[in-house]
């Protein structure tokens, strides 16, 4: 799974202001591996993206890797407010 979460920080890191602040933590829990990340509360919308268009193509590439086992992957975006 370290690829997967790999995955996450290369795409979003370049996306935000402040890269050092990005945070990806793992949950797993009895259906899904829950990977939730949080930003800077200023980098919230570039995340997210305009109507979330940019939150729904991350969440594209990382549900299409195929993973291990039958657990799913959900990618939940935090608001660190």
């Amino acid at each position: 799974m370290t690829d997967l979460r790999d995955l996450v920080l290369t795409i979003v890191r370049p996306l935000v202001t402040h890269p050092d602040a990005v945070k990806l933590e793992i949950e797993e829990s009895r259906d899904f591996m829950e990977y939730n990340l949080t930003v800077a509360p200023e980098d919230i919308g570039r995340v997210i993206g305009k109507q979330g268009r940019v939150a729904k193509a991350i969440r594209t590439i990382v549900y299409g890797v195929r993973t291990e086992g039958p657990k799913k992957v959900r990618l939940n975006i935090l608001d660190n407010k």
